[in-house]
């Protein structure tokens, strides 16, 4: 039998774009937190919210990569020595770079071992000659947070006894003033091409409205005229009035939450949330659908824009996510709140993906 690894002191993971993807590597870092007395996050400003969220994360560093972020800043040399003596100061006994499918955790790498990093693991389809120490490979169909899990895994991480590999916060979370069972629309997303558009989202709030539904509509501080118009008179209007956690507190709150990929999907898949998808195809459900929750995915994943990665919708008229419609929405709710309602208990992942394919919808 092969000898347990011993404890490491201080371990640096890494993950540098939003944060939604931070929210997916809650599984790895509890993991590695079950192997280290101290894990730092290294976050990009987008994600460094979502990393204080994260059980396990004992301290949290922010920095704008400009290899990483969809809006990157120049590369400074100034900057990137003093991410480099900050590291070399931390003085980590290792190092976990997590990446999605399409970045490459190598300049990174190079960073962390001219820092002194004595070991180095990431998932890399790239040769990374003396770079890392653990190069893992992995199937690109796997779902995001067991493709992080399992880098953890093959760096010597294993999750502690009891843990069920599901995304997860810190609790408690702050007060709502909400009585719970009520309904969130979430219409904004980080990429304009996986957004509902905005006519259809107050045409959902009404219909949900109709329904006997109480709904509320959340969004960042930018977001307050989009919330407004979606919410008009039928919903409540809560447009960058929340900090992230208390988003997660409104999502914990919620019977089901309407929303496109993007962060607050993964935020109501951390709390237990059941999510109605308004799912874009430019990136796979297979790997970023809500985990771990009974869900509907909505969109056609058809599309001729799938697997494009684009930012901006390719197609004209947005067919993947114009093709669903209010009552689509309505009745993909109302199927959720069917589902949780059955005395079955979702206790795995695995349990709760074979409940959603159960439930996949398609316009």
């Amino acid at each position: 039998m092969t000898a347990p690894r011993p404890r490491r002191r201080t371990v640096l993971v890494a993950r540098l774009d939003n944060a939604g993807d931070v929210l997916l590597q809650g599984p790895l870092v509890r993991a590695v937190a079950a192997g280290a007395d101290r894990v730092v996050l290294l976050a990009g400003p987008a994600g460094a919210a979502a990393a204080e969220l994260l059980p396990g994360v004992d301290e949290v560093w922010t920095w704008a990569c400009p290899w990483i972020l969809g809006d990157p800043p120049p590369l400074d040399p100034a900057d990137l020595a003093a991410l480099t003596e900050r590291v070399r100061d931390l003085a980590p006994d290792e190092a976990l770079v997590s990446t999605s499918f399409h970045q490459s955790p190598l300049p990174l790498a190079l960073v962390l071992r001219a820092a002194g990093a004595p070991r180095i693991s990431a998932i890399s389809v790239d040769y990374p000659g003396s770079l890392l120490d653990v190069r893992h490979r992995v199937d690109d169909d796997l779902p995001e947070p067991e493709r992080a899990l399992s880098l953890a895994r093959a760096a010597g991480f294993e999750l502690p006894d009891g843990d069920d590999g599901r995304l997860a916060v810190r609790r408690p979370l702050p007060p709502v003033t909400h009585e719970p069972g009520y309904v969130v629309v979430h219409p904004g997303a980080s990429v304009p091409a996986r957004a509902w558009p905005a006519e259809r989202c107050a045409e959902a709030v009404e219909a949900l409205a109709d329904a006997g539904h109480r709904v509320l509509v959340t969004g960042g501080p930018a977001e307050r005229e989009l919330t407004a118009a979606v919410a008009g008179t039928r919903g409540f209007d809560l447009g960058g009035a929340t900090t992230l956690a208390e988003m997660a507190a409104l999502l914990d709150g919620a019977a089901a939450v309407v929303v496109g990929n993007t962060g607050p999907a993964h935020l109501a898949a951390a709390v237990g949330t059941p999510v109605v998808s308004l799912f874009a195809p430019v990136v796979p459900a297979a790997r970023w659908a809500p985990y771990g929750v009974p869900s509907v995915l909505l969109g056609d994943q058809l599309a001729p824009c799938r697997d494009t990665r684009a930012r901006e919708c390719p197609v004209p008229g947005h067919p993947c996510l114009t093709s669903v419609t209010a009552p689509d929405v309505v009745a993909a709710v109302d199927k959720l709140l069917s589902t949780v309602q059955q005395p079955a208990v979702l206790r795995s992942p695995a349990a709760a993906r074979e409940a959603a394919a159960n439930l996949q919808g398609r316009t």
